[in-house]
């Protein structure tokens, strides 16, 4: 028999051994789940405080046994969990966070394969980071989107309508009332947001990526499919260690071009990009904010919210990302998946059910979807937009910025009826970004100001440092690189400059002369920092820009710590 990592732990007749058997025996195991057979962690992020993921628990079950019917054995063990919608400053601060806490924990412990079971926005790319760093075999199952929420016999998607139905009440179009009726029948399950989310787009990419089993993206929380596809991922980890395939042989840039390509077609989530770049750099593949314009020709077929009409139950029952991914066929690299087979093995049969909900390539929903990278002395590293959930208008502009200098400024000011804006003014919002906020909160979404929604103006350019939320819509300019408050040329913006914005030719241009920015620079100040212990202060100090994937920067790399160090 193979001498396995857990041998380390478990496999010694010496005192090591004795403890390290003796002391999980007191939970009821007997001599023989200490035979050699593959021990299998499960990583789970449940919480009560990450209603998201609060139906991981019985998937976690169902690993289970598909672990023990392979004659191996699972533990599962908790690491830290983030609920987008409940913590504050915003979950991201802590994504690295739980990476470190996922890396950590399997290095620790005498487990030869895991099972991450994450979904909420943060916990998917979090828990990845983490495997990947370690390099055991890994594999994912999600906790799946919600059932479609329900409101006065509609449809409505969690994000995407809150921000409309907000909007309408601010417009006088919608009553509190009216508002608060659509709360309970926003989220009636167990899971993330139903709309194309991040949680949602996390799942579908990581599907795309080759990380998990086939139809991980789309299956709802609750639909029964989906322990029966945790099952089969617990008979699969079990493979997995025999055949030592592990994430670096997974994790290819062909892999990650895949991706790109899936989420232009999804119209996923901009916060894609941070958390791709960020995996990217810890397994040592060569992906740059450039790369993502491979992505940019692809049409969007999936008519999902924020990009479109339907929700991720409808996308489930339409085909879900098997049948994307063989509209995408022709354009897919070759890569490995932890099937031990191409990702063209993912789209085998693929089917389907409704062309509303999943377009075909050559007749799209919409043409040349995906992300755009802009680039200028705006954002020398780059900034992105999302042009599927953009008004096409808007992508060729040019126009007088009215500058917010923080998120404080943004909320005490916006709805002020005098505030000097027009629909051509172009917003923007600084010190949001991963230093400055700090975490690089979804903010950058900012609302219209209520002047102009009262006229009538759904959407206007807007510009900043920050993220915003996968379920958000908008002509909404992201990721400026650097951010203002490492000294980026957001920092110098003032109001009245003129901004051009070109996403057909990529660019991002504040039209003010170099020796005006070069005055502006000398008398710039970055705002104090805000954190003066803990982690927050250690996130500031070593957080990377956007365009790197805000990674800590000492955890950008393969690790070569050994992973069985020796103990007691």
């Amino acid at each position: 028999m193979t001498k396995r990592r857990s041998s380390h732990w478990y496999g010694k007749l010496d005192k090591d051994g004795f403890i390290h058997r003796s002391w999980m025996k007191n939970q009821g195991w007997p001599d023989h789940v200490f035979d050699g057979r593959p021990i299998i962690g499960i990583c789970n992020t449940w919480s009560e405080l990450n209603p998201c993921n609060h139906g991981l628990r019985d998937l976690a079950e169902a690993v289970k046994r598909g672990v023990w019917e392979m004659g191996a054995f699972p533990v599962e063990f908790p690491v830290s969990s983030l609920g987008e919608t409940q913590m504050k400053p915003t979950a991201m601060l802590f994504r690295n966070l739980l990476a470190m806490d996922v890396e950590e924990a399997i290095r620790a412990h005498g487990i030869d394969g895991v099972v991450l079971l994450g979904g909420c926005d943060k916990t998917t790319p979090g828990q990845l980071l983490g495997a990947a760093s370690v390099d055991i075999p890994a594999i994912v199952v999600s906790s799946g989107p919600m059932l479609n929420g329900k409101y006065r016999g509609q449809d409505i998607g969690s994000g995407t309508d809150v921000w409309k139905f907000s909007e309408e009440v601010r417009a006088g179009k919608m009553t509190l009332k009216e508002f608060m009726a659509a709360e309970s029948g926003m989220s009636r399950s167990a899971g993330v947001c139903m709309t194309m989310g991040t949680a949602s787009t996390m799942s579908s990419l990581v599907e795309a990526l080759g990380m998990c089993l086939p139809t991980n993206g789309a299956l709802p929380a609750v639909d029964a499919r989906r322990k029966a596809l945790a099952h089969m991922t617990g008979r699969r980890i079990v493979e997995m260690v025999e055949e030592d395939l592990k994430p670096s042989d997974v994790l290819t840039k062909a892999a990650f071009e895949n991706a790109i390509l899936a989420n232009a077609a999804v119209g996923g989530s901009t916060n894609a990009v941070v958390h791709l770049l960020a995996l990217a750099g810890r397994v040592g593949v060569d992906l740059t904010l450039d790369d993502f314009e491979i992505g940019s020709e692809i049409p969007l077929l999936v008519n999902c919210m924020p990009s479109g009409q339907y929700l991720m139950e409808d996308f489930c029952y339409a085909g879900g990302i098997p049948a994307v991914l063989n509209e995408l066929s022709d354009h897919l690299r070759k890569s490995q998946t932890v099937m031990g087979a191409d990702i063209s093995a993912y789209a085998e049969g693929a089917e389907v059910f409704s062309r509303d909900v999943i377009y075909a390539f050559d007749e799209p929903l919409k043409p040349a979807a995906g992300l755009r990278v802009l680039k200028g002395n705006l954002a020398p590293d780059g900034a992105i937009v999302k042009p599927s959930a953009a008004t096409d208008a808007l992508l060729e502009h040019e126009g007088p910025a009215f500058v917010f200098e923080n998120i404080e400024d943004l909320k005490a000011n916006i709805d002020r009826d005098d505030l000097p804006v027009t629909p051509e003014t172009i917003l923007v919002l600084k010190g949001c970004g991963p230093k400055g906020y700090p975490g690089m909160a979804e903010v950058g979404n900012m609302p219209i100001p209520a002047k102009l929604i009262k006229e009538g103006v759904r959407d206007m350019i807007r510009v900043s440092d920050a993220r915003m939320s996968g379920t958000a819509y908008g002509t909404v300019i992201l990721h400026v690189a650097p951010e203002a408050q490492a000294g980026g040329t957001l920092a110098l913006v003032k109001t009245g400059d003129r901004i051009r914005v070109s996403a057909s030719n990529g660019v991002l241009e504040l039209l003010v002369d170099d020796a005006e920015l070069a005055m502006r620079r000398a008398a710039w100040q970055p705002d104090p920092p805000r954190y003066s212990r803990g982690y927050a202060k250690m996130y500031v100090d070593h957080v990377t820009q956007a365009n790197t994937g805000a990674d800590l920067d000492f955890l950008v790399g393969k690790d070569t710590r050994i992973p069985d160090r020796e103990s007691h």
